[in-house]
């Protein structure tokens, strides 16, 4: 039986020191943290945890630490952005040994041009049974050029081993059709902000969202109002969130993410080159937009004066 993947799940960066190397000990203490927060895990060597510039002994230790600092009853999903099937199988059975719950499958993209529905589905399929836990597909056009078609989707829904998926796609149609042909117990996840109310009111699952990462208690707060059909309140904070959301996405990249992440006191520290490192005036940006939106008061009263 598949297991239920659901809630709000921050893909969480990957930090590193002013050398650029892992700084595991701000892993662990950020993740300590984060556990307050109500979650129900993490994602990590994702997008934001910059997958593509670790090594894979990086990886093995990225996985090590954060499950060490995971509780037991939390979830731990592991990226896994390979072109190649035989490195995603590999990949799978290493992080079980290292007891991650389940793996985000990015698809394969370098061949672009040949990556068809028919060779998607093979390769999934292949990761699937050979996969010791549940994997995620993962959708994320915008960085590879690659969508996974609603119709890829639900045949690949099929596979006993293949517990969901994440939409970064932005697409609400997509997203729809998706949620539409794939059964009840296919945990779709949504990778948009923008995106969140509408999601949970389809009947998404869950969300991986980079300003979880800063934005918790909005996200589930919205994610609760989608599901009991508080369209009024749901739809103010969603549109509360969505500048902050756009500025650790679209707008800044990982290196807004973690540059929020700092202001917010938590550890965001350097993304790795060719990366920008986050300067003071991105940082002013950041602080402006976090405190316009009302969801950051600790961040206003540091600029309100004392008052004697």
């Amino acid at each position: 039986m598949k297991r239920s993947i659901w809630g709000l799940l921050p893909p969480i960066p990957t930090p590193f020191d002013g050398r650029e190397q892992v700084a595991y000990d701000r892993l662990r203490s950020n993740i300590e943290r984060w556990n307050q927060y109500g979650y129900s895990g993490y994602v990590v060597l994702g997008s934001n945890g910059e997958f593509v510039h670790l090594t894979e002994s990086e990886r093995w230790k990225v996985i090590e630490t954060a499950r060490e600092a995971i509780p037991g009853d939390m979830l731990l999903i592991a990226g896994a952005s390979y072109n190649a099937t035989r490195e995603a199988i590999e990949f799978a059975r290493r992080a079980a040994s290292l007891r991650a719950d389940a793996l985000l499958v990015g698809t394969p993209h370098y061949y672009r041009d040949q990556i068809t529905p028919a060779v998607l589905l093979e390769h999934y399929r292949k990761i699937a049974d050979a996969s010791p836990i549940p994997i995620l597909l993962y959708s994320v056009p915008q960085f590879t050029g690659i969508a996974i078609a609603p119709e890829t989707v639900a045949r690949l829904a099929e596979h006993p081993n293949i517990a969901g998926i994440k939409d970064s796609g932005g697409n609400l149609t997509t997203l729809a059709e998706i949620i539409r042909l794939v059964p009840s117990d296919f945990s779709v996840l949504t990778g948009s902000a923008a995106l969140l109310q509408a999601a949970m009111a389809l009947g998404a699952k869950g969300a991986v969202l980079a300003v979880g990462c800063i934005a918790a208690k909005p996200c589930l707060e919205i994610m609760r109002l989608a599901r009991d059909g508080d369209v009024a309140r749901a739809a103010d904070l969603q549109l509360r969130l969505l500048p902050v959301a756009r500025a650790v996405t679209t707008q800044f990249g990982i290196s807004g993410l973690k540059a929020a992440l700092d202001l917010i006191g938590f550890y965001g520290g350097p993304p790795r080159a060719p990366l920008p490192v986050p300067d003071d005036k991105m940082r002013a940006e950041i602080r402006t937009i976090l405190c316009a939106s009302g969801l950051f008061p600790e961040l206003e009263e540091e600029r309100s004066p004392t008052v004697p």
